[in-house]
């Protein structure tokens, strides 16, 4: 196939991007696939006519690039294959708590049961080839590692233990059961009991656990604030600036200088406010709102809105280190009472934050909002800004709200000035609020909570937050201002990243509309599924009835969550055709995108009316966006991922400091609410206290419970008890774990001698546990069998009684092993380091370094 370049559909990109071009990846498959067998790298070689060194290099580093990418396998007798020939499945690796685990396939086909077994050869959160081995009792595809494509950790966080002279680490992340093996002399001098970071040096293989060594020493178990410091390297979060980051901010200005202001408009005169939380330090955008006078009378029914964004783009460069490090944080994380910055702070309080009484670069978003709240006019322009006050929420509530009480009065003294502007702006809310509910956008009341600490960063107090006016004006005027950006976007035919919100899943309003037919109520059944306006009118009609918050919580469940993308798909739920993110760029870089995409146009010489330039000087796209499509739908997903990794690291470190609130309340009884409903339990939200643990099924009063997942309920058999989402309860906590972030709690005496259903029987702490219904905590994601089968079913007595015993003992082990090493440790190795959890036998599996010291090499291709 010397000819191979005229077979070749993407030879003249091949011959643009290399002197000496090789065939595409396009025709070593098409090649590969129609010879019928795999072929190794001398084959192709060959049957390429590939000639020179640099061909044959080339060559090698693409066939090892598409083996990367999974796009083929080497195979054990050293030739290359099609995955897709194979019948082999690549995805991403879920681990559970229990040992098991799933790979979730990147072509949304139905997952993959991984048994303990094979997951000892993976960690959550890798990517892998897989082939379907079988299915197994509980009708799930069940499958088997062919190929490692890509590991997720580099390092693991853990806790550092020892047990017959051999270290290891116990993962802080549950979804990793595997001890890592610590190289003998390679442990830090870390001490029993301590966090550390290990590197993984070995991976682990059928035969062996994986090995590495201790990089760095954490800190100690318990330590105040440990519990941030193990999130960030557990879920990966950048947190230490480079040395170029540091060296580029360090030669930043403290403030704007006088030859950045010009070609600018000059706003400096507006009195612009910028309306935050107490704790706020890093100001994104400042507010200023005037009525429209029209030429009879002073007001004609309208606003100019202005919402000024710091301009960060003109300070964060493309190709720069800032950017590179930006682009790898995504965001933002806020811990409670510590924050992990996108930008470093010369930039995210300093330079670019919209600080009261000093001059700062804004990106003004410029609106005209007609008297009905609709949106007229807009345009974008690069500006200079002078913010005349710094508003919290809690001011502005009280000065709008409370207008007659002594606070207020103090209030519009101190803020005189700006008062005027302040009414216009709650004039021009209300509108807005109007206009919002006349579109149909959902509106869910949920309540947020705020951990108040007291002394060494114990929790005092865990206290609901309440949203008045204030926060939702300036919601309002953020929505205003990414949906002209959204607008304006699409007008000039950006390529840009949109914030894309689709409506339920068809299996998820499946068993909404059966929850709801339940109660009487109903969802439209248009051709095209509910709509926005659908949701609304159903939460507007079940306002006062007593299983509104039970009936809010499954609505908003049905929901997807929103993602970053490159397709503008709309936004379900604000009712959104076109929606972008454009108002927080020092803490989220999709935004800082959205703000170089209007750059691009501002600095660009093409006639619109909805820029305004000031004399902005031409420069060529390249130098402000250089993106296409391709690759704003990777920086979308990458974008998306480190927003869940943030919110999983913030949950996870709220999920301890609560475990270390409640240790001292083992023993004390709490009402509470029953906020979710599973067939291994109940959860259990404690009422005023914010708190949420779980009621294991087995804590239940002896009866077979069956799971309802319909009607969100598990229902007695022979009793008739019904324990339902949304039901009141008194519980009694019984265990914490704040190594499994975990909170177990036993229905109390008083919930359980209620009189129900058919059976009046008071039941009390004598009666025995429960059989365990139809799913178990070991199956967190199941197979996907439809409504009817589920609720159906009813686990049996003797699977769960063996499942549990099993689980039990394996916990039991580990605690003992980890009682053990922490008083130092000499351990019984007998069957003590099984972290199988749902294995169907406990087996030792702490292979590697030998107790002479000496150490064990894992074999094969990891």
């Amino acid at each position: 196939m010397a000819d191979w370049q005229s077979l070749d559909p993407e030879a003249a990109r091949e011959a643009e991007k290399y002197e000496n071009p090789i065939p595409s990846r396009e025709l070593i498959l098409a090649h590969l696939s129609e010879r019928g067998s795999p072929a190794s790298r001398e084959q192709l070689v060959e049957e390429f006519g590939l000639s020179t060194e640099d061909q044959v290099e080339a060559l090698r580093r693409r066939l090892r690039a598409m083996e990367r990418d999974a796009q083929l396998i080497y195979t054990r007798r050293g030739t290359y294959a099609p995955v897709d020939k194979l019948d082999l499945i690549l995805g991403r690796i879920s681990g559970h708590r229990d040992g098991f685990g799933f790979l979730i396939p990147d072509d949304g086909s139905e997952d993959l049961f991984m048994s303990p077994a094979q997951m000892r050869l993976v960690f959550d959160g890798d990517r892998a080839l897989a082939r379907v081995s079988g299915v197994d009792r509980r009708g799930r595809r069940e499958g088997v590692i062919v190929e490692v494509v890509s590991r997720a950790h580099e390092t693991i966080v853990g806790r550092y233990f020892e047990e017959g002279g051999i270290g290891f680490v116990v993962a802080d992340n549950p979804k990793i059961q595997q001890e890592v093996l610590v190289t003998p002399g390679r442990n830090a001098s870390a001490q029993v009991g301590q966090f550390v970071e290990v590197k993984i040096t070995h991976w682990p293989t059928p035969r062996f656990q994986p090995q590495g060594d201790v990089v760095e020493v954490v800190g100690n178990y318990m330590a105040p604030g440990m519990e941030i410091d193990v999130a960030l390297r557990t879920y990966d979060i950048p947190h230490v600036w480079p040395q170029a980051v540091v060296k580029e901010a360090s030669k930043l200005k403290p403030e704007v200088e006088e030859k950045d202001k010009e070609k600018r408009v000059d706003l400096r005169d507006l009195p612009f406010v910028t309306i935050d939380g107490e704790d706020a330090r890093d100001f994104d955008d400042a507010v200023y709102c005037e009525a429209i006078p029209g030429k009879l009378r002073l007001f004609s029914g309208g606003w100019k809105l202005y919402v000024a964004i710091a301009d960060v783009s003109s300070y964060v460069k493309i190709g720069s280190a800032l950017d590179a490090e930006a682009q790898v944080r995504g965001n933002s994380v806020y811990f409670p009472e510590r924050v992990v910055p996108m930008l470093p702070e010369e930039l995210s309080n300093g330079l670019c934050s919209l600080n009261p009484h000093v001059d700062r670069l804004a990106m003004v978003c410029e609106m005209t909002i007609s008297k009905k709240g609709e949106m007229t006019d807009y345009v974008f322009y690069e500006a200079v800004i002078h913010s005349h006050a710094r508003l919290t929420y809690n001011k502005v509530s009280t000065i709008l709200e409370q207008s007659k009480t002594a606070d207020a009065k103090r209030l519009r003294a101190q803020y005189s000035e700006v008062i005027p502007d302040l009414k216009q702006l709650y004039a021009l809310y209300k509108v807005l609020l109007a206009a919002r509910h006349t579109r149909g956008a959902i509106d869910f009341e949920t309540q947020e909570t705020r951990i108040i600490f007291g002394s060494e960063r114990k929790i005092a107090e865990i206290r609901p937050t309440t949203r008045n006016d204030a926060h939702k004006l300036i919601e309002e005027c953020m929505l205003a201002a990414n949906v002209a950006t959204a607008e304006f976007l699409k007008k000039h035919e950006i390529p840009a990243l949109y914030r894309v919100h689709d409506g339920p899943p068809p299996e998820r309003l499946e068993k909404l509309r059966a929850f709801l037919g339940e109660l009487g109520l109903s969802l439209h059944k248009g051709k095209d599924g509910p709509t926005p306006k659908d949701y609304q009118a159903l939460l507007a009609s079940i306002q006062g009835r007593p299983d509104f918050h039970l009936i809010q919580t499954v609505m908003l469940r049905s929901l997807s969550q929103a993602v970053y993308s490159a397709q503008n798909d709309g936004h379900f739920g604000l009712n959104y055709e076109a929606y972008t993110h454009f108002t927080s760029p020092i803490r989220r870089y999709p935004d800082l995108l959205t703000h170089r995409a209007i750059r691009s146009v501002i600095h660009s010489k093409q006639n619109t009316p909805h820029v305004r330039r000031a004399g902005a000087m031409s420069i060529p796209k390249a130098r402000i966006y250089p993106y296409d499509e391709a690759a704003l739908e990777q920086l979308g997903e990458q974008c998306s991922m480190s927003e869940r990794r943030a919110d999983e690291a913030t949950r996870d470190v709220v999920n301890w400091l609560k475990c270390e609130f409640m240790k001292d309340r083992v023993g004390e009884s709490f009402p509470g609410v029953v906020t979710a409903v599973t067939g291994f339990g109940l959860f259990v939200e404690l009422t005023d206290i914010y708190v949420e643990g779980l009621v294991h099924v087995t804590a239940l009063p002896g009866d077979y419970y069956h799971f309802d997942p319909v009607h969100h309920r598990l229902s007695g058999e022979r009793t008739g008890r019904n324990f339902r989402l949304g039901d009141t309860v008194e519980v009694k906590v019984m265990r914490v774990d704040l190594d499994e972030r975990k909170i177990d709690f036993e229905v109390s005496e008083k919930t359980l001698s209620a009189p129900v259903g058919r059976s009046s029987k008071k039941r009390g702490a004598e009666t025995a546990p429960a059989a365990v219904v139809e799913k178990s905590a070991e199956s967190a994601r199941p197979a996907r069998r439809s409504a009817e089968k589920k609720s159906g079913e009813a686990y049996r007595s003797s699977d769960a009684a063996a499942k549990n015993a099993e689980v039990r003992k394996s916990r039991e082990m580990k605690q003992a092993l980890l009682a053990e090493a922490k008083n130092g440790g000499k351990a019984k190795t007998e069957g003590a380091s099984s972290r199988s959890g749902g294995s169907e036998k406990t087996t030792k599996h702490r292979k590697g370094p030998s107790k002479s010291g000496s150490t064990r090499k894992p074999k094969g291709k990891s």
